[in-house]
């Protein structure tokens, strides 16, 4: 399976981006999708998954409210709404795809990543 993670930008506090992440290749096997961040200095961290399945989805309690997560059957392509953006939400974001029920939160359970996109909030 193969992630292409798009839509990042710069943005001002309060504003709003949407991420894209297509996928191609086995996409069948897919059991779950989701999205971390890295912001500078900082270690990689969950902020929301999707599962494939039933679309029930879990955010990170720092995103909660304010991200939405959603996917396009037709496209393999999964989203990410980002609203209220704050300046802490500066990151490299990762899409990834998880082939097993495991840990959502853990990174470990992704086996395929995307090539990140970067998120600039400012002040």
């Amino acid at each position: 399976v193969q992630l292409q993670a798009s839509g990042g930008g710069l943005v001002q506090a309060g504003g709003f981006l949407r991420l894209s992440c297509a996928a191609s290749g086995r996409t069948f096997s897919v059991y779950r999708m989701g999205w971390f961040r890295q912001a500078p200095g900082m270690e990689r961290e969950f902020v929301a998954a999707i599962r494939w399945s039933d679309n029930i989805a879990y955010y990170a309690d720092s995103v909660k409210g304010r991200f939405t997560i959603s996917r396009d059957n037709a496209k393999n392509t999964v989203y990410l709404q980002m609203n209220s953006l704050k300046p802490e939400d500066t990151a490299v974001y990762y899409c990834a795809g998880g082939i097993r029920p495991s840990i959502i939160t853990s990174m470990t359970s992704y086996d395929y990543w995307g090539q990140g996109t970067l998120v600039t909030v400012s002040s």
